[in-house]
């Protein structure tokens, strides 16, 4: 099993379909464990190897203030950081998905490794939201 970053290409495809609308739909975060297989591949949210635990529910979080940001030839989306409080909980990776529209999924978060977090917060920061950076961009 492996939680390989990326761009899902259904979203590439589904953006040009205009199944996605980055103001409207409702965006969310799900986290998985080191046994989940997350790719370019991905369509679509799945609970198989979902991270589990206390403060942590099935299916991730919402995900809040998506801006939409245009830097000379490149276009780019930002969220605000997701947070877990009070939780108990080992993440590899994550998935942000479209659950507006099938759970369809957006992109694949590598952590690197095994985060764990015991009684805490649990955060995952997204790097700077720029045209070179942000997770979700358009050159």
């Amino acid at each position: 099993m492996a939680i390989t970053q990326a761009l899902c290409t259904s979203f590439k495809s589904e953006l040009l379909n205009k199944e996605h609308d980055m103001n409207t739909n409702t965006f969310k975060i799900a986290l998985f464990t080191s046994s989940a297989t997350l790719n370019a591949t991905t369509t679509a949210y799945s609970s198989s190897n979902e991270a589990s635990g206390t403060n942590y529910s099935a299916g991730g979080a919402t995900l809040s203030g998506g801006t939409i940001t245009t830097s000379g030839t490149t276009v780019y989306v930002d969220f605000n950081d997701p947070t877990w409080s009070s939780a108990s909980f080992t993440a590899r990776g994550a998935l942000i998905y479209n659950s507006s529209v099938s759970n369809k999924a957006v992109c694949v978060l590598d952590f690197g490794g095994d985060f764990s977090v015991s009684s805490g917060t649990f955060s995952v920061v997204f790097p700077t939201a720029d045209a070179s950076n942000a997770l979700i961009r358009l050159a």
